[in-house]
């Protein structure tokens, strides 16, 4: 990591930063070559607090829970792109990108960050998904717990048990973030409300629905719903409604002693032979299969 200015840590802050010899074992090993912490830090209400970067060779993470600053990408002043940052922003920035920041003067941010790299980073934060490196993701407790886990590891004395659990903690904060940068993109009206949609299929499990009703409940076209609808979930809308249907009989057949027939004439099919066909499509059983597997 090349670093032209590092100004003095924040006087409260905290930093932790992975000794190079465990960064080569967690490289090596298969349990952690995947992903793992490089660095990480707290700033709280840091006054003063800039950072100028050349280069680095890792994931840059950063979540900002109170205060205001500011991001520069680039090094060209004439391409450069300027982000003002609040609280509740959530900055990701990939490997090699010149960058700088400055916590505000009069409201200075408090900052949780983290470098991290593995074999996996690109694809992790390609499943991020964020539209830009700045994404507004609101404050979130459970994120917030989430990082100050993965500081405990200050105090492990650099034990070798305790990284390869940090690096699947990381794992876990990375899929959250995923999941929290598409529920503020379904909220800002660019991606169709997924919560909404599901509690839509799930009035109707004991029916049919096509595309037409789904996609007039969202207010959009049958074509934009579905592009929408598969980008976020990977399925399409009418495929994510049938697993949901399988996953509610699923919960028939545990629960009670319905017979096939009764299970898929609760799910809308009059015709037992097509459900039991869609179930084991979906499920890798067939139903009667699925009910006797969980008495092994």
């Amino acid at each position: 990591m090349q670093i032209t200015s590092n100004w003095p840590l924040p006087s409260e802050g905290i930093r932790f930063l992975t000794p190079q010899s465990l960064i080569d074992q967690l490289a090596a090993n298969p349990l952690t070559q995947n992903l793992y912490p490089v660095a990480m830090g707290y700033y709280p209400k840091a006054e003063q607090h800039q950072m100028l970067r050349e280069s680095h060779s890792n994931y840059l993470l950063i979540y900002c829970t109170s205060g205001r600053g500011t991001l520069t990408l680039g090094d060209d002043n004439q391409s450069s792109k300027h982000y003002r940052i609040r609280a509740g922003d959530l900055i990701l920035l990939p490997k090699d990108l010149p960058h700088r920041y400055v916590s505000h003067s009069r409201y200075p941010w408090s900052i949780y960050w983290m470098h991290f790299d593995g074999l996996l980073s690109d694809a992790f934060c390609t499943h991020m998904d964020m539209p830009s490196p700045v994404t507004a993701i609101g404050l979130q407790p459970r994120l917030i717990s989430e990082f100050e886990d993965l500081f405990s590891l200050r105090h492990s004395g650099y034990n070798l048990a305790s990284f390869i659990h940090g690096c699947h903690e990381l794992q876990q904060l990375l899929s959250y973030l995923a999941l929290l940068v598409r529920q503020q993109r379904s909220k800002s009206g660019k991606q169709i409300d997924l919560d909404r949609v599901r509690a839509f299929m799930n009035e109707h499990l004991h029916g049919q629905l096509n595309l037409d009703s789904l996609a007039e409940n969202s207010k959009l076209s049958k074509y934009h719903f579905s592009k929408r609808f598969k980008a976020l979930t990977g399925y399409s809308p009418i495929q994510y409604f049938i697993n949901l249907k399988m996953q509610h009989a699923c919960y028939l057949l545990d629960s009670t002693l319905q017979s096939i027939k009764q299970v898929a004439a609760a799910l809308g099919y009059d015709d037992a032979y097509y459900f039991s066909r869609l179930f084991k499509k979906v499920i890798g059983l067939s139903p009667d299969q699925y009910r006797k597997s969980k008495h092994r």
